[in-house]
C-alpha cells in the first residue's frame, strides 16, 4: 500500500482515476489533476509548502517533489513527465514539460511551457527556463531550440504513455 498521509491535519487530494504505485509516498498538502501517476520509490512530500499538479503528470520511480518551507511552494501544470529519478524542488514547471532522468530543477526556478530538461542537468535556484527550449548541463544552459517533432515525439508521447502503462496496474 502506498504511504498517503495528511501533514498538520491537511491530506493529498488524489483523483479516483490516477495510479499510486504500492510503494510510493504522498503526503501533506498535495493536489493533483486527473490521469496522472505516480511510480515505485517517487515521493511528494507537501508537509513544507503546498504541492499543485495538473492533469495528465506522471512522477516516474524513484523521483522526489517538494518545497522549501514558507518560502517556494512546487507548482507542475498539465502533460509533465518528471522522469526517474529526477527532484523537482519548490518551482514552477507549466505546461507539456518533459523532466530528463536524474535532473534537479531547485527552488524559484521556472520552466516554461514547451521545453525539455535534460537528463542529469542541474537548473540553478532562480533560473527562468524559456518556452520552446532544451536546457542541459551542470549549471544548466539553453543548448537549442525544441522542434515540433520533439514535442509531440517526446514530450507528449511519453505522458500519453504513461497514462496508458498506469491503466496496466488498474487492472
Amino acid at each position: 500500500m502506498p504511504i498517503i498521509k495528511p501533514v498538520k491535519g491537511i491530506h493529498p487530494q488524489i483523483p479516483e482515476d490516477c495510479y499510486i504505485a504500492d510503494n510510493a509516498t504522498i503526503v501533506g498538502d498535495v493536489t493533483m489533476g486527473s490521469e496522472c501517476s505516480v511510480w515505485f520509490n517517487a515521493v511528494i512530500r507537501g508537509d513544507v509548502h503546498y504541492i499543485k499538479m495538473g492533469n495528465k503528470v506522471n512522477v516516474q520511480d524513484g523521483a522526489i517533489i517538494h518545497a522549501t518551507y514558507q518560502k517556494s511552494p512546487t507548482t507542475i501544470g498539465n502533460n509533465v513527465s518528471i522522469a526517474h529519478n529526477a527532484i523537482v524542488h519548490g518551482c514552477t514547471i507549466e505546461d507539456n514539460v518533459l523532466v530528463g532522468m536524474g535532473s534537479i530543477i531547485m527552488d524559484d526556478c521556472v520552466i516554461e511551457s514547451n521545453s525539455i530538461i535534460a537528463a542529469g542537468a542541474v537548473v540553478t535556484q532562480n533560473t527562468r527556463v524559456e518556452s520552446g527550449s532544451i536546457y542541459a548541463g551542470m549549471p544548466a544552459k539553453k543548448i537549442k531550440d525544441i522542434s515540433e517533432e520533439l514535442v509531440s515525439g517526446e514530450i507528449n508521447r511519453i505522458a500519453n504513455n504513461y497514462v496508458k502503462y498506469s491503466g496496466w496496474f488498474k487492472e
